[in-house]
């Protein structure tokens, strides 16, 4: 027996989750298919080592996905400013909340919070269906959509699949679609951490030899750090005792929120430059990691996810309004040029960056600082990176806009 819907995604995270959420809130029959059930419930210590900065556009569609208010009782914290300064030169950026319309710059969220609150509201839409544990042996063409075969032996068919099934993507692999990048050498360490100083609601971001440090605010006055270290240097701070790793810490930022006073859980995960040399097949679409990855010194991957995911659910919706096919070449082109263009821009800049602050030669460092400071000085420059930051960029899916992209469909 083969279970039928208009569309599958494959994968339950953030990206996945929201995809889904916004589909079902359009009147789509879909199946989020996932390994495993994400917790709901979990103890408040300690913190996930896995938190997103989201920008003002993310906060927008879980708002109106339904999904921010059992964030916000999960946990969020705000962030007001972000200062980034150069460890090898004087420059220095500071962005300011004040400066724009908004009493923040963004929230930084576990990851786990923003999954949790997206399947509580999947769990009240009538045409979603989440099935779980699912882990997909093959999928196949069919004369109107795709056939995917559970490892259990279960057949599910829809119109069209959407992979949200991250870096290493199964699916993408299976509809033979290639991949273009390359390693870094470089991992990101990921740890929260108990300081002297409070955190002051800010981002903190110092550039070092290796690459950046941060200090993200939590809400339980704790900050999350995400250093990012050559692999051999990542791998060396992973087995030192919490001691030396502290100090080494304390070091590294500069003192700028004190001593470092405990450090829970350290991992660290290999970064890479790659994207998929086509978002979509036939019948197919790739959203979140799936389509690409980026150096996450901006925290910028898992906003450019949930606006993928904000962008096909709109395009597959407003393909059912028109009684259109919801996997038609038409809509999935255009899903593939208004966001590949986007989310290539952002891993460009931020793979720039990354190579700008590598360079350790007097001279260039000195222009380096120079650029800093003059963006930090001149207002107009300024309120463009900052308004970026946040995600309010023309061209962007009505629900990033905070507009609803449905109106319920009949089958």
């Amino acid at each position: 027996m083969t279970e039928r819907y208009e569309v599958i995604v494959v994968g339950g995270g953030m990206v996945g989750a929201a995809a889904a959420c916004a589909l079902a809130h359009g009147g789509i029959s879909v199946a989020l298919l996932d390994r495993r059930n994400p917790e709901r419930h979990w103890p408040k210590e300690p913190i996930d080592n896995r938190v997103s900065a989201l920008t003002k556009a993310s906060q927008n569609i879980l708002e109106m996905l339904g999904a921010w208010p059992g964030m916000v009782q999960r946990g969020v914290c705000a962030y007001r400013d972000m200062r980034v300064w150069d460890a090898r030169g004087d420059g220095e950026l500071h962005f300011d909340c004040a400066d724009t319309e908004f009493n923040e710059l963004g929230h930084l969220v576990e990851n786990r919070v923003t999954v949790a609150a997206l399947w509580d509201v999947l769990d009240t839409l009538p045409s979603a269906v989440c099935l779980t544990p699912a882990a997909v042996a093959d999928m196949q063409l069919t004369d109107n959509g795709r056939l995917i075969r559970l490892e259990d032996g279960r057949r599910l068919e829809a119109e069209l699949v959407i992979a949200a099934d991250g870096r290493e993507s199964a699916l993408r692999k299976m509809a033979g679609i290639d991949v273009t990048g390359w390693d870094y050498d470089q991992e990101g360490l990921v740890a929260t951490v108990t300081t002297e100083k409070s955190h002051q609601a800010t981002a903190w971001q110092r550039f070092l030899e290796e690459g950046p440090l941060a200090f993200l605010p939590l809400d339980n006055g704790q900050s999350s750090i995400v250093w990012t270290l050559s692999t051999k240097t990542a791998k060396k701070y992973l087995t030192l005792n919490d001691a030396d790793f502290l100090q080494a810490l304390e070091q590294a930022s500069g003192g700028i929120l004190g001593k470092m006073l405990a450090v829970g859980p350290r991992a660290a995960v290999s970064l890479r430059f790659q994207y998929a040399n086509r978002y979509t097949d036939r019948h197919l679409a790739l959203v979140g990691d799936a389509a690409h990855a980026m150096h996450p010194l901006a925290g910028q991957g898992a906003n450019a996810g949930l606006l993928d995911a904000a962008a096909i659910a709109e395009l597959v919706i407003e393909a059912k309004q028109q009684r259109r096919p919801l996997s038609g070449s038409a809509y999935l082109r255009r899903y593939e040029r208004w966001r590949k263009g986007d989310n290539l821009m952002m891993m460009a800049s931020m793979d720039a960056l990354n190579k700008t602050y590598k360079v350790s030669s007097p001279p260039f460092i000195g222009l380096r600082s120079a650029g800093m400071n003059w963006v930090n000085h001149t207002a107009v420059v300024k309120a463009y990176f900052n308004h970026y930051a946040m995600g309010l960029r023309e061209d962007l899916p009505k629900l990033a806009k905070a507009q609803a992209c449905w109106q319920v469909v009949q089958s």
